[in-house]
C-alpha cells in the first residue's frame, strides 16, 4: 500500500463517520461535508490503485 491508498481509505472513512453522525444530529450541512470528505477519501485512494498498478506493470516489463 501507499500512501494514497492509506489517506484515501482513512478520509473515506472520517467522511463517513461525519456524514452518519450528521444524519443523527439532523445536520445538512455535516452530512454533506461527510459526503465530499467520503469522495475525496475515495478519489485519493483510487490514485494509489493507480499508482500501485502502474509500478507493477513497470515491475513485470524488467
Amino acid at each position: 500500500m501507499n500512501e494514497n491508498q492509506v489517506k484515501g481509505s482513512l478520509k473515506e472513512v472520517a467522511g463517513k463517520v461525519q456524514r452518519k453522525t450528521g444524519e443523527l444530529i439532523d445536520s445538512p450541512k455535516q452530512q454533506v461535508q461527510g459526503a465530499t470528505r467520503e469522495v475525496a477519501g475515495k478519489v485519493q485512494k483510487q490514485m494509489g490503485d493507480v499508482e500501485e498498478n502502474l509500478k507493477d506493470a513497470q515491475k513485470g516489463e524488467r
